[in-house]
């Protein structure tokens, strides 16, 4: 029976896992872009946000920074500026750096970040994954134009990444020690189930 569960819980992670995994490369194109921003990237030719140039829709995610902004790279790590939506779906959204963007960390709970094909990320959306939304928006509303001065940029980056990096460990050191307990649990079940067998006998 224990081993019966252990493999329902297994498949069943398998499957949300493949799910989210099939999901990310279902649209490639629109990576990393907020919902409220798919409208602004549906049309041919694309305006950067600060308004500095427009581009076609054939260069975005193309992997060169076209817009100083990082409007056309939503998707990939090319602009130092942009920032990647993660949508980590069945736990709280969040944008993070374009720079952790195929960085072979995992940083976005369903995996998203990591679509180049050299990692596959597990879905821990479901093991409560991101636990605060970022309210950072200024990259993400379409309506928010305004140039972004470069050495604020830069130290807000710097200190919002060492953020990011403390709560990514933090939902590390949760997840093993939810896996951990589950062990544990699953132990002293079947050690209880032996025990009754060999009374029995």
């Amino acid at each position: 029976m224990e081993t019966s569960f252990i493999w329902s819980v297994s498949a069943c992670f398998f499957l949300v896992s493949s799910f989210s995994f099939v999901r990310s490369f279902s649209n490639p194109s629109l990576l990393g872009v907020h919902p409220l921003d798919e409208k602004y990237f549906a049309t041919e030719v694309i305006k950067c946000k600060d308004d500095s140039k427009s581009f076609t829709r054939d260069r975005l995610n193309d992997n060169f920074c076209d817009c100083v902004d990082g409007t056309d790279e939503p998707g990939t790590s090319a602009c130092p500026a942009g920032k990647f939506y993660c949508r980590n779906i069945g736990s709280t959204p969040q944008f993070i750096f374009s720079s952790r963007v195929n960085d072979r960390i995992c940083d976005c709970c369903d995996g998203s970040d990591e679509n180049d094909g050299s990692l596959n990320c597990p879905n821990t959306c479901i093991m409560g994954g991101n636990v605060e939304y970022k309210t950072d928006h200024r990259f993400s509303r379409v309506q928010d134009r305004g140039y972004v001065d470069k050495k604020q940029t830069e130290n807000r980056v710097s200190l919002d990444d060492f953020i990011q990096k403390l709560k990514g460990l933090k939902i590390i050191i949760i997840v093993q020690l939810v896996i951990a307990s589950v062990f544990v649990v699953c132990r002293i079940f079947h050690r209880r189930a032996r025990s009754k067998r060999r009374r029995h006998r």
